[in-house]
């Protein structure tokens, strides 16, 4: 009888330890010393974990030309944010590849040395938000959770999951965390004529939006910090791609023989943006 109870309470064990491994388990710290830069994971048995991003881009602020406006608020802001001063939760709007991402890298890079870190989520796991904010509250460093190319479909969770932290929750409990988010949509969700239909107006003409208008602007409005990108002229373009040149070891004179096929590269691409610059300059210096 005690052999039988022996070999019930072994399978029981065994039972629990399956079901234990399928449960979805709390978020661990990694070893916050392997890396500066960490991207959040869901995995297939649906536990959640920080996988260190061993090779960070090695961009610098000085590298990123003709946004110097947008450049000196961002770095401004995460100056602010790791000497331990009042700081704004940031979204970067714009035009694409007029170095939005490419900024937030940049200002890691810059200030990385002085205990700053970032978290990269995508848009389907920012319901684990909270989760993440719980790991690495109370540590020393400064932490950039960073959502790149963000927009919702109307419904999708993780923009109420997102709402609710910017609306304090992060701010006021861990000092130590902000939200640096880009996206192509100033206000995160589709926009649609209906939507005009909403809007009211009073007797002296003054126009209130409705509901629906507010509802799409009302996540916007929670980040402190609006910076916006605009399409590059021809003329800034061709100094990106200058500037993209020299880095990577171009002559001035090979510069400036480099300007006519640079135009024609944007003009195949049907863009002038920072992006297309880049690409034009590898493609160059390769055959170069």
């Amino acid at each position: 009888m005690n052999q039988e109870l022996v070999r019930l309470i072994e399978r029981a064990e065994q039972l629990i330890s399956r079901i234990e491994s399928v449960l979805p388990q709390p978020l661990s710290a990694p070893d916050w010393t392997q890396a500066v830069a960490w991207r959040y994971r869901q995995r297939a048995s649906g536990h959640g974990a920080l996988e260190p991003v061993r090779h960070v881009g090695a961009i610098t602020l000085a590298d990123l030309k003709e946004i110097d406006v947008q450049k000196d608020k961002i770095e401004r802001n995460t100056r602010q944010f790791v000497e331990g001063r009042p700081a704004n939760n940031v979204l970067l709007t714009g035009a694409r590849g007029t170095g939005k991402s490419s900024l937030i890298k940049a200002c890691l890079n810059a200030f990385a040395p002085q205990g700053l870190r970032l978290i990269e989520v995508d848009k389907q796991d920012l319901t684990d938000l909270p989760d993440i904010v719980e790991v690495v509250a109370g540590r020393p460093e400064k932490f950039i959770v960073y959502c790149d190319d963000l927009s919702f479909d109307e419904g999708e969770p993780g923009y109420k999951a997102l709402k609710s932290i910017l609306d304090g929750s992060v701010a006021a409990s861990t000092p130590n965390v902000l939200v640096y988010a880009t996206s192509n949509r100033r206000h995160l969700l589709p926009e649609y004529m209906k939507d005009n239909l909403s809007y009211t107006h009073t007797d002296d003409g003054e126009v209130h939006p409705g509901e629906v208008v507010e509802e799409k602007i009302s996540l916007s409005e929670r980040f402190g910090l609006w910076v916006s990108f605009y399409p590059f002229s021809q003329d800034e373009y061709l100094a990106i791609a200058a500037q993209w040149l020299g880095a990577l070891g171009a002559t001035p004179a090979q510069i400036a023989a480099a300007r006519p096929e640079a135009l024609v590269w944007a003009l195949e691409r049907g863009s002038r943006s920072g992006r297309v610059a880049y690409q034009f300059a590898r493609d160059y210096m390769g055959q170069h």
